[in-house]
């Protein structure tokens, strides 16, 4: 991860998940990363599958130069990538991963920046397919941010970090029993693995199935 705010709220929200495979969306609490919040947003999983905002930050609507409440996450995609995007948003509700990604935008005629986008699964009430966390922040912010509109995103890299499914329903279970002291060494033994579990390229994407 190199940017702050993707650093940030990931260990925001690996903080508040602790044994969990994600937290919940009640305890996430706005004024504990107040620094990132104008990159910050939060999808809802629809049953249409358009992962719509439910709140976007400053930063964001001034990229593409409009308030992205209510409008589709997966539309902000160049059509190339929209396939790619789909998958990998089921993955993070159906895994529970975490991804990070190079992103590049820009306005018609105009150079494009590089961005680093985080996506985080969130549940609600209880719900696993509920809710995604996410950031969007620029490398360096460039003369036109806040006057002209991108016209989409498009994805550069992409790494996504995830358990076995396996490894989730025992965790989740774990977790959720008497078994809090096994489930965290069950945990720690999952991140400790220096090499992922299995690799499998997607389009032009690479999935790594690991722990933390």
């Amino acid at each position: 991860m190199k940017q702050a705010a993707t650093r940030e709220l990931y260990s925001y929200w690996n903080g508040l998940r602790g044994e969990r495979l994600s937290p919940e969306r009640g305890e996430i609490d706005p004024a504990a990363i107040r620094g990132i919040l104008a990159d910050t947003f939060m999808l809802e999983v629809d049953a249409a599958r358009r992962y719509p905002f439910r709140l976007s930050g400053t930063r964001l609507n001034a990229l593409f130069m409009e308030d992205l409440k209510g409008r589709s996450f997966h539309a902000l995609w160049a059509r190339r990538d929209r396939d790619d995007i789909a998958e990998l948003l089921a993955s993070i509700c159906d895994d529970a991963a975490a991804v990070v990604a190079g992103v590049t935008a820009a306005p018609p005629q105009r150079p494009h920046i590089e961005l680093e986008l985080l996506l985080l699964p969130v549940r609600h009430l209880g719900k696993t397919h509920a809710r995604i966390l996410g950031c969007l922040s620029p490398a360096k912010l460039a003369s036109w941010m806040g006057l002209l509109a991108v016209e989409c995103l498009a994805m550069q890299a992409l790494r996504i970090l995830r358990h076995s499914r396996r490894d989730a329903d025992r965790l989740d279970a774990l977790a959720t029993s008497s078994g809090a002291e096994e489930a965290a060494v069950f945990r720690r033994q999952l991140g400790s693995t220096s090499e992922p579990k299995e690799s499998l390229r997607r389009g032009h994407f690479f999935v790594h199935q690991r722990g933390r």
